[in-house]
């Protein structure tokens, strides 16, 4: 039996802290809970009392009071979205990622003690320590618009390399041409529409994460002026870094204005007609006159710089137009480098254009080979990103890695911009030529490229390069965030309350003596309790089983009821054999004995998951196969009326953001009338499928959550929630592995309630 863990030696310190404690996910449901339940359990172990918020999506609950505030010590504030921060002004306030508050809860409560006191901004606390994964506001809005625009660079990217593979051909004149009016002329046209889109919608996304609403307009529209450079007199937008910009000055200047007080009358329409309008109007101007205009001017002078190094050593400037292409893929330095090596073909200088068309590439190939080479360091929408930057690369479309460069900029663009010095170098020291203004693998395949294998060299040195930087800087990043500030503090889960018929309360062992009808047990305690030393005679009769750890004085017929499934009560319990009380079973004379009540079928989560929704081991090896053999078992309830239709409810769920919550879960759900009725499924791998948890553990413990669309609502995450704080405990998460039968496994879940 486990016994409560020794309070730590430095215990004294922490006597009487009072904490608070926020969590929250961009989704709300699973890390949520995971990240209060650790906090909670971390908390219990240092004896330290905690009161933890959770913004989920169904609502705010345990909701910290006015009252819980004023007595405070500290707050921790483990989130991935905004979070109100302006009732804990003059406390101190530790802001990190919702992951932060599910790996190291400890850390964080030694760390709050030294936490800067909020000083009311609206942000993070004055000062604020970044280590440990904080979320600030710049980061979570840079997040939101790469999340949004990242369909747009995959679509559109992809759409443009399946015309140009298959519909184009190389022309002097005008590189890959694809004949006008043809069927992939109209399909590269739809690819570049997704990829004029892609800009504005990074700005807009952006804006949106810090203004709210008011902000989507004129973040959109200011990063459309951005990317447009004939606005400002530029042969060139300024791209991504363009839109970036815009995003977070539209989203601060509709944070500014909203400020300003307007009489009455006037507030209703503020939010979609003054707000927009005023901070549109003001950045498109702003952009043009006093942004736009340098921008013009870089590139002019650029231009002429480059110019006047062409007698100069070729590895040099390839080295220099490599880093140019990588820079800002698509913005005015790139366009600069490009445009110079495109203006030269025309002359019979084709070698510079050689050096672009090696860097090119190397940008979406460099950032997809590192998500093959360190896959634990992306989430699983990146990983897929990764794909397809790695097809976008082959044909030349550096944009694919715009979605890594503005999610993370300082790591990813200096390691592009290597990669592609490099490449560049490489190809300028050899002379590689392109007779035709693009670039990657496709014009070599082409044939447009002189001195093929060596610009397949180039090119691959580049990317090689490129990865193993951007790898090298990632993990860097990781690691620095995760050395703690203190050794990690000793924590002991605390064991769960048994579950029963009628459970209540448990006690642990060793705490002196039990009163009668003090204590419950499920049928699994029983079993533990008749084969441990410890335990006292155990009675069964009219009266229900009674169990305890430790010295006792339960007497037959004191505790409370148990009752068990048919498919694993036993008919009797035998005399014990044993010499010693203490090992001893004790049964009271047959005459008085009776049998242990049980339901027909034992039912957990309202009745949503049971013994036929169980599974106790996977054939599936992917999470493919996974979730189609988990929606085939759910099928056999009768609920599930079109399986194909509901796996691919649960795959697209999965497209949104993985469902592997780590420490060896997975939670895949899907909202689909594919199924009549909400249905839940659990089973287990022995080797564990990988599910693209952020940890990096397979899923070996595995639930299926499927709810007709009508009854989406809060039922759906109400069973997620539940899940999700139970999953936390790993007592709890060893037993439900380790359970033999179904019928055990069945006893274990009864404890999720």
């Amino acid at each position: 039996m486990t016994r409560p863990a020794d309070p730590p030696k430095d215990a004294g310190t922490r006597e009487g802290l009072r904490l608070l404690a926020i969590t929250a996910c961009p989704t709300g449901i699973a890390h949520t809970y995971m990240a209060a339940e650790k906090l909670q359990q971390a908390a219990e172990a240092l004896g330290v009392e905690m009161k933890v918020e959770t913004q989920g999506s169904i609502g705010a609950e345990n909701v910290l009071t006015d009252n819980d505030v004023r007595h405070a010590d500290g707050i921790i504030v483990a989130a991935d979205k905004d979070v109100d921060l302006s009732r804990f002004v003059g406390k101190r306030v530790l802001s990190v990622g919702v992951s932060e508050g599910i790996s190291h809860p400890e850390r964080l409560i030694e760390r709050v003690r030294s936490a800067p006191v909020h000083a009311g901004d609206g942000g993070a606390p004055s000062g604020g320590d970044r280590r440990g994964g904080e979320r600030g506001v710049t980061y979570k809005a840079l997040m939101n618009g790469v999340s949004y625009m990242i369909p747009f660079v995959v679509v559109g990217g992809l759409l443009l390399a399946v015309s140009l593979a298959l519909g184009g051909h190389p022309d002097p004149s005008g590189g890959l041409v694809i004949p006008k009016g043809s069927f992939w002329a109209h399909v590269n046209d739809v690819g570049t529409i997704g990829f004029t889109l892609m800009v504005p919608i990074l700005s807009g996304y952006i804006a949106y994460a810090i203004g709210d609403r008011p902000a989507l307009v004129p973040g959109m529209i200011g990063g459309w002026i951005a990317n447009t450079g004939a606005l400002y007199d530029s042969k060139a937008g300024a791209g991504f870094i363009g839109a970036i910009v815009t995003g977070f000055l539209a989203g601060y200047l509709v944070v500014w204005i909203k400020k300003v007080r307007v009489p009455k009358f006037v507030q209703p329409i503020m939010p979609i007609i003054v707000i927009p309008i005023v901070a549109t109007t003001a950045l498109g101007l702003f952009f043009i006159y006093v942004i736009g205009r340098p921008i013009s001017w870089v590139f002019a002078h650029l231009t002429s710089w480059l110019s006047g190094m062409t007698g100069s050593s070729a590895i040099v400037l390839g080295a220099i137009l490599g880093l140019m292409i990588a820079f800002d893929m698509g913005g005015p330095v790139n366009k600069t480098a490009f445009l110079f090596g495109a203006g030269l073909i025309a002359s019979g200088n084709q070698t510079v254009m050689g050096m672009c068309a090696a860097a090119i590439p190397v940008m979406p190939l460099g950032q997809g080979l590192a998500t093959l080479v360190r896959r634990r360091l992306y989430t699983a929408q990146e990983r897929e990103t990764g794909i397809a930057a790695l097809f976008m690369g082959c044909f030349g479309i550096s944009e694919g890695a715009i979605p890594f460069a503005a999610a993370r900029p300082a790591k990813v663009i200096p390691a592009n911009m290597l990669g592609g010095a490099v490449a560049g170098a490489v190809a300028g020291m050899a002379g590689v030529k392109d007779a035709v203004p693009h670039g990657g693998p496709i014009v070599a395949v082409l044939g447009a490229v002189g001195g093929v294998p060596v610009f397949f060299v180039a090119v691959a040195i580049g990317t090689v390069v490129t990865a193993l930087t951007t790898v090298s800087l990632v993990s860097l990043e990781e690691h620095g965030d995760a050395a703690p500030s203190t050794d990690p503090l000793p924590v002991a889960v605390p064991e769960p309350a048994l579950a029963g018929a009628g459970s209540s309360a448990s006690t642990p062992a060793g705490t002196g003596p039990v009163a009668p009808g003090a204590v419950t047990a499920t049928a699994t305690a029983v079993d533990a309790t008749v084969k441990s030393p410890a335990a006292e005679p155990v009675a069964t009769s009219a009266a229900p089983i009674a169990v305890a750890e430790g010295p006792t004085t339960a007497e037959p017929g004191a505790a409370t009821a148990v009752a068990v499934p048919p498919a694993t009560a036993e008919p009797s319990v035998p005399p014990a054999t044993a010499p010693g009380p203490a090992d001893s079973l004790a049964e009271e004379p047959p005459a008085a004995a009776t049998a242990v009540a049980a339901p027909p079928e034992a039912e957990v989560l309202s009745g949503y998951l049971t013994e036929r929704t169980v599974r106790e081991e996977l054939t599936a090896s992917d999470k493919e196969s996974a979730i189609r053999e988990m929606a085939g078992l759910l099928a056999e309830t009768g609920k599930v009326a079109d399986v194909d239709a509901l796996v691919a409810a649960a795959l697209a769920r999965e497209a949104q953001g993985t469902t592997g919550l780590g420490e060896e879960i997975a939670i895949p759900h899907a909202k689909t009338d594919a199924v009549t009725a909400p249905v839940v499924g659990f089973a287990r791998s022995g080797e564990g499928i990988e599910w693209g948890a952020l940890d990096g553990t397979k899923a070996k413990l595995v639930f299926m959550i499927s709810v007709p669309e009508a009854a989406a609502g809060d039922e759906h995450l109400r069973i997620l929630a539940l899940l999700s704080r139970k999953l936390m405990d790993a007592g709890f998460r060893e037993r439900l592995a380790t359970a033999p039968t179904r019928a055990e496994i069945m006893r274990v879940l009864s404890e999720v309630r």
